[in-house]
């Protein structure tokens, strides 16, 4: 099922509106995750090869549609989620908006692979408490905050200009 649904964002509303970038969101954003069943079967090629496809139609809309300026489809995975999620956006690759530190990437398998690794996990969100580390408490406050490492975002440019 989710390679029909990766297939079907290809054919769902696009709004591409420079002006009302919240309406761009909530038209343009797509939430998927694997079934039960589709777990198993799914291949990093698969859905990758799914990805471009959608990516390479919805460029054939943007064009259809008239629409020149940039626009960006774009696929990240939310692990809080556990769901692969894309959208589009009349924004440059640099500009997308997430309110946190982000790497665009031109590779996909390695936003596949981070999906695929959940659905693996039989505990997804937990942590052994073999793996836990001691923590001392830090009355002075100085511990410094910790470091999270940017969020991988593949890009593909669907635009009529970069």
């Amino acid at each position: 099922m989710l390679l029909t649904w990766i297939a079907e964002v290809a054919h769902e509303p696009l709004v591409l509106e420079p002006a009302d970038r919240q309406a761009e969101r909530e038209t343009n954003t797509w939430f998927l995750s694997a079934a039960e069943g589709d777990r198993a079967s799914l291949s990093v090629s698969q859905l990758v090869a799914a990805f471009e496809r959608t990516a390479t139609a919805i460029r054939g809309r943007v064009r259809g549609l008239g629409f020149s300026g940039a626009a960006t489809f774009y696929v990240w995975h939310d692990g809080q989620a556990g769901q692969l999620r894309c959208s589009t956006g009349s924004v440059s690759p640099d500009a997308l908006p997430f309110g946190c530190d982000y790497t665009p990437c031109t590779e996909l398998g390695p936003v596949i692979e981070g999906f695929l690794g959940f659905l693996a996990d039989s505990e997804p969100g937990t942590i052994a408490r073999a793996d836990l580390e001691e923590v001392e408490d830090d009355p002075a406050g100085t511990d410094p905050e910790p470091e999270y490492a940017p969020l991988k975002v593949w890009v593909s440019s669907v635009g009529t200009s970069p």
